[in-house]
């Protein structure tokens, strides 16, 4: 598992959500240490950018992959869409097949940081995972994503029961 096996699961400070959401905040800092594009204001702002970035160069991407990806509503991807293009990091294309979906597209300056966030996120990366055996770190990634699936399990679940209402 991620945590010690002697490690008191019913103490308030092993509680894995605490644990996630410290763990969450070092590498928030961690990772804005030496950000180059500091015209971003948040760091939802930043993964937003970085996921068009480095999905872009394989596939064409949407808001509504935006969405999917970090299981935010339409609202909340509009803004950050409308911030990215407002500060020059992207721009929005028309879809010859539908004119209502455009496509995101990284400008030149965005491309300009593309390097300078690859290094630091294998950094970040490398140092995650110093001193973790490689079979302790598949269990914990399996074991992240079981949480997660179980979150947005629950999250569906809420939503359906506030739609029957």
């Amino acid at each position: 598992m991620c945590g010690s096996k002697n490690q008191d699961l019913r103490d308030p400070g092993h509680d894995v959500g605490r644990m996630i959401n410290t763990l969450s905040h070092q590498l928030k800092r961690r990772i804005h240490e030496h950000e180059a594009e500091d015209s971003l204001k948040t760091n939802m702002q930043r993964l937003v950018l970085h996921h068009i970035l480095f999905q872009s160069l394989k596939r064409d991407i949407y808001q509504k992959d935006v969405e999917k990806e970090f299981q935010i509503r339409r609202s909340t991807a509009t803004g950050i869409l409308q911030i990215l293009e407002k500060n020059g990091f992207i721009t929005r294309e028309p879809v010859k097949e539908d004119a209502r979906l455009k496509k995101l597209v990284p400008t030149e300056k965005a491309k300009g940081v593309r390097e300078h966030i690859l290094g630091n996120i294998r950094y970040v990366e490398n140092l995650l995972r110093k001193d973790i055996d490689e079979e302790k770190m598949a269990v914990c990634l399996e074991v992240l994503g079981q949480m997660s699936k179980n979150l947005s399990g629950d999250e569906r679940r809420r939503e359906e029961i506030t739609d029957h209402e």
